[in-house]
């Protein structure tokens, strides 16, 4: 059987604004992720535009509990502010029970997202439809009431980082190699001050991350998009373009090659 390849992340892993982007049907084959693809390998990418962390882990989760033949996971983590929530709605009307929650699905997040893609109509009449999906659903007033009330960073870390550890173990456990690594490194610092110093307790939930298994772009586990900003890549409305993800298979790969066996 052939191995099968697996990239979870958000749309910085998904491909939006790629050169072959299709406004979100298919994953794109320019990313970092696809760039990695061992040759012998099948790409399955599980990657979701605006997940969060435990949203992120519950996919790669699913893909390697239901098939046997998988080879080895890479994963690029996301932002903090993003949530992963059932809702029965939802499912209803969308075909899946799970809901990504951002602070773009707050009222004035839409309208300040739907602005900000004033370059594409296309992308925005996609932001009208799932708008209305989400006033629909319930939705958008369960994540005014999450964003006025409950978001917090402390909490957002603590959901990240146990994401983190859960997949770790369950991909350990299966004996399936893999690679971390980060869109956006405020899942571990803000600024220059480190999540792990607020207390104990996070102190220790940081500890059971194995970093050996991770990739960084930089100092203090700078994310892919930092380090094409601070590279100067051409960007679209919010993602790094092709240029970045090709340079970052360059950087990427001796890491990878040297915890997947060197399979590429």
């Amino acid at each position: 059987m052939t191995k099968k390849f697996i990239a979870g992340g958000c749309s910085f892993t998904f491909g939006h604004e790629l050169s072959d982007d299709q406004q979100g049907r298919v994953p794109s084959k320019k990313t970092w992720a696809y760039g990695l693809k061992p040759i012998d390998h099948q790409y399955i990418c599980v990657a979701s535009p605006g997940s969060g962390n435990s949203g992120i882990a519950r996919r790669v989760f699913d893909a390697v509990s239901s098939d046997p033949d998988v080879g080895c996971v890479v994963v690029m983590w996301s932002f903090l502010s993003r949530y992963d929530w059932a809702m029965p709605r939802h499912r209803d009307l969308e075909k899946t029970r799970w809901a990504s929650l951002s602070p773009w699905d707050t009222e004035t997040g839409s309208q300040e997202a739907f602005k900000s893609l004033s370059a594409s109509s296309e992308q925005q009449e996609q932001w009208k439809i799932r708008d209305e999906m989400f006033k629909e659903t319930g939705v958008r007033d369960f994540a005014n009431a999450i964003y006025k009330y409950a978001a917090n960073q402390y909490h957002e870390t603590y959901l990240g980082w146990k994401s983190i550890i859960w997949l770790q173990n369950i991909l350990e456990k299966k004996q399936i190699p893999y690679m971390f690594t980060l869109a956006d490194n405020t899942l571990f610092y803000d600024q220059l001050k480190e999540h792990k110093n607020q207390d104990g307790f996070m102190t220790a939930l940081h500890n059971e991350i194995d970093f050996t298994k991770w990739f960084s772009f930089g100092e203090r586990m700078m994310g892919f998009n930092q380090w094409a900003m601070m590279e100067e890549y051409p960007r679209g409305t919010t993602h790094p373009l092709d240029e970045a993800h090709q340079d970052a298979v360059k950087l990427m790969l001796p890491t990878f090659n040297k915890l997947i066996g060197g399979q590429k």
